[in-house]
């Protein structure tokens, strides 16, 4: 199977990421919840992802790593920890359901939400960030890149606009984290939400919230600590606040081992290779008669190549493509309906193909060569 379904997760895992969860499944305790071996060894495992991911984001102190099951969970605590009724949100067109869910629930609620309009190719107006400012606007929620159409939101420019105007930014870098450089104080981010089984390589079931000081976050959930027993509320103190119930320690181990590998790498030369498998795919792809590509190519975007073929239903070329040729894509609306009801695919839907660092150019050879085939 060649696989290039990489924005849903990342495939194959580095060895090393399989190995030191087998090894902490074998060994560890619960982090937090006693101070014998086994306990121990898993709570250092966990603060070593926290000063990780805290260097990897320039986030101010591992403290304010938070771990969740996945960036949905962060999301919803960020969005639902930090927004209340009379306040308002301005978000765009490009976000995953993820972001949208909780905004459409909090509007129920409330709380009024400007989405910014995204072209016929998945672009924003900047402007519209000036022009649907409100003084009751409380904070923009936005992706870092569309997991649809691989567009890249520049998060620096939209920071800098949060920063000045005194608003909280929301940032979903589910499509980005491991695999671009992100800067929380230099991009004035209030939240980074991200996931650890996408670009960080990391197991499924880990994720996390980076939260800049001073920014307090309304726990979604109480419950076990391992601290603080006798509260009657949750702990004050990040991360505890943000932690109730065990954490995956298994799958932290993993994603420790992930973020050594990509530490050994360089996020830089993943990027750039990834961008060149992409480019070199949609320049092939672009020539195919009755094929129709969406996004913005003029810059630095996300590895993800999103088409269809003429009216054919993305979902049975998708399946013609596993079936036939063993390529491994999505097909169909991808958590993303704004964005689809901006590119027109409603109905139709979209076949994507995104690139991983475990891909080589011999993929995207095969996978030109299978559209090819498939079209003719």
């Amino acid at each position: 199977m060649i696989y290039l379904d990489n924005a849903a997760t990342s495939n194959p895992k580095p060895a090393c990421v399989v190995d030191a969860v087998c090894k902490a499944m074998m060994h560890f305790g619960n982090s937090g919840r006693a101070v014998h071996g086994q306990a121990m060894d898993a709570s250092r495992e966990v603060f070593t992802a926290r000063e990780k991911l805290a260097e990897l984001f320039n986030c101010p102190r591992p403290q304010n790593v938070v771990f969740t099951s996945n960036s949905t969970e962060a999301l919803n605590i960020a969005i639902f920890g930090l927004i209340k009724p009379g306040d308002h949100v301005i978000s765009t067109d490009l976000e995953h359901n993820s972001v949208l869910r909780p905004l459409y629930a909090l509007e129920e609620q409330g709380v009024s939400v400007d989405f910014l309009k995204a072209d016929t190719q998945g672009c924003i107006n900047y402007d519209d960030f000036s022009r649907s400012l409100k003084e009751n606007t409380k904070a923009i929620i936005c992706t870092h890149a569309s997991n649809l159409t691989g567009n890249l939101l520049d998060i620096e420019r939209i920071g800098k606009f949060a920063y000045e105007h005194n608003l909280l930014f929301i940032v979903d870098a589910s499509q980005t984290a491991g695999a671009f450089p992100i800067d929380m104080e230099r991009m004035h981010i209030s939240v980074l939400c991200f996931t650890g089984h996408k670009a960080l390589m990391g197991p499924q079931g880990t994720g996390g919230m980076c939260i800049a000081e001073d920014v307090d976050i309304r726990p979604l959930k109480c419950g076990g600590t391992g601290v603080q027993t006798y509260l009657k509320h949750q702990p004050e103190e990040l991360p505890t606040r943000l932690e109730a119930g065990t954490l995956n320690a298994h799958g932290i181990a993993g994603l420790v081992a992930a973020l050594g590998y990509i530490e050994d790498v360089g996020v830089e030369k993943i990027h750039a290779f990834e961008m060149q498998l992409m480019h070199k795919f949609y320049q092939g792809v672009k020539e195919i008669a009755g094929i129709k590509v969406y996004g913005d190519f003029s810059g630095d975007r996300a590895p993800i190549v999103t088409l269809n073929y003429l009216n054919v239903p993305s979902g049975e070329l998708a399946d013609e493509l596993a079936d036939e040729y063993e390529i491994a894509t999505r097909a169909g609306a991808h958590c993303a309906p704004r964005m689809h009801q901006a590119l027109g695919t409603v109905e139709q839907g979209a076949v994507r193909f995104s690139f991983g660092y475990g891909n080589d150019e011999k993929d995207v050879d095969l996978a030109l060569e299978a559209l090819r085939s498939i079209c003719r």
